[in-house]
């Protein structure tokens, strides 16, 4: 199965480190990040949810919840985390989901071919309250994640589904957004009475709302 930006984030019921897990209740109405690593006792991914663990309240402060999955058992997973916590300065407190089946990594296609059959790649996705994918990336596993980068799409996704905006190259929250190229100038005259700067009549910057 492939899943597009857009599309519906499979539904899915796991035995996780949280105890047993309905995707769809504990997510609620906030974002979320879902994530696959390939194995547990591996030393990118030990990396990698050891920087999650550490800047989860800044996950939290945009109202994302971060839930982690890998084909390892939860007593992998419990076990994992006093090394992660050793060696990163912190043990992930969100959850893991356990995937022995690969049910879960099947929805999600999360194994792909010449990565190996049995374990992740490295996927992230980040899925709006709507329940709606709204970005993918995969890594391959020799590649550690960058989360600063994902949490600045994070931060662009929210103000273009607040606003209707756009955000360009290498934005950072604070700085100017592009109003959309089909909204006619007399409209965004209107909407932004303080003004905007007209690069090209398709290029046009104002400051972000809010």
């Amino acid at each position: 199965m492939s899943i597009r930006l857009g599309d519906y984030a499979p539904n899915f019921k796991a035995d996780t480190t949280a105890g047993p897990l309905d995707f769809y209740d504990w997510k609620g109405d906030s974002w979320a990040i879902l994530f696959s690593h390939p194995k547990d006792y591996t030393p990118v991914c030990t990396t990698e949810l050891g920087y999650l663990a550490r800047e989860k309240a800044a996950f939290e402060k945009r109202d994302v919840k971060i839930i982690g999955l890998s084909v390892d058992s939860v007593d992998d997973h419990i076990g994992w985390a006093k090394d992660i916590a050793e060696t990163q300065g912190a043990a992930p407190d969100y959850p893991l989901i356990a995937d022995p089946d690969r049910e879960v990594s099947e929805l999600y296609d999360m194994i792909h071919p010449g990565e190996g059959d049995t374990s992740t790649v490295r996927s992230v996705f980040v899925i709006g309250p709507d329940n709606r994918v709204k970005l993918t990336i995969t890594y391959p596993k020799s590649t550690g994640r960058n989360f600063e980068e994902i949490l600045r799409v994070i931060d662009s996704l929210q103000v273009t589904a607040r606003t209707g905006l756009a955000t360009p190259v290498n934005w950072q929250p604070g700085e100017k957004v592009i109003v959309p190229p089909d909204m006619p100038s007399y409209e965004a005259e209107a909407a932004f009475p303080a003004g905007f700067e007209e690069h090209k009549p398709y290029l046009r910057y104002v400051d972000a709302p809010g």
